[in-house]
């Protein structure tokens, strides 16, 4: 089944990969030249918006005069979008295709049990949220390679951390996927659950009023603003992703061994 299911979710891997390299490959080619030929102190216009948006885009401690500083702020927010969707449309697919395009009954004349089922598109969806992130890392390093210095520790460290939140998604959505019957009904909820996560930590990280609501986005596990000022993931994040991730997968197989499929 492993097999089976790497070759049927190739397709969405290659199309989410080679978009996201694609976009930021061309944004690495030009970005030196933009303020090279113009002149312009991109930095220095920074200074005009209100300090708790820079935070949220961790402009207050990375200018954007270069492709890595741009890669650091903004870049990150957009690669553990990209990545997330793509981890949570997985999620909320890989299981619930099978009523969805009514190929159930056939797995039901396998002699394989629903937790096994379960277990092997898990395997598969976190293969390819993992080589998802290891692919566009590396093609963003090559562009940070033509685009001038950087810190290389530094960014391989800052590229790991879209799998903390990424793979919490693929397994929350694996586990709503349980409660329907349609891949049509649940793909809406996830990019509203992707989006809504987003928003609460980009809320969270422009007020300390509203700190309260990154305890519920799953893009605060990346953490990647405590990798830029101490240079290290925080193993604590590292935790709590592999705890919450665990807790769903456990959830979906009871509900999937429960579930009426035929």
């Amino acid at each position: 089944m492993i097999r089976r299911e790497l070759k049927y979710n190739f397709k969405n891997f290659l199309i989410w990969t080679l978009v996201a390299c694609c976009m930021y490959m061309v944004i690495f080619l030009i970005y030196p030249s933009l303020f090279d030929a113009e002149q312009v102190d991109i930095n220095g216009m920074l200074k005009a918006f209100p300090e708790d948006m820079l935070k949220a885009f961790n402009m207050d401690i990375n200018g954007i005069d270069n492709a890595y500083g741009w890669l650091k702020s903004e870049g990150f927010v957009f690669l553990l979008m990209i990545i997330g969707c793509y981890g949570g449309l997985l999620g909320s697919s890989i299981l619930l295709k099978e009523e969805s395009e009514q190929t159930i009954e056939y797995l039901a004349t396998l002699p394989i049990s629903r937790t096994a089922i379960v277990l092997q598109k898990s395997v598969v969806g976190v293969f390819y949220i993992i080589a998802i992130t290891l692919v566009v890392s590396g093609s963003n390093y090559v562009g940070l390679l033509l685009s001038g210095e950087f810190d290389k520790k530094q960014y391989l460290l800052l590229s790991v951390t879209p799998l903390f939140s990424s793979l919490v998604l693929f397994f929350l959505c694996l586990f709503l996927s349980t409660f329907a019957k349609k891949t049509r009904k649940v793909l809406g909820i996830t990019l509203g659950l992707v989006f809504a996560s987003y928003l609460l930590n980009m809320l969270a990280g422009i007020s300390d009023k509203a700190e309260v609501f990154k305890y519920f986005s799953a893009f605060t596990l990346a953490d990647i603003r405590n990798v830029m000022l101490d240079g290290k993931i925080n193993p604590v994040m590292v935790g709590i992703s592999i705890l919450i991730s665990a807790l769903c997968l456990g959830l979906t197989v009871f509900r999937y061994n429960r579930k009426e499929l035929v």
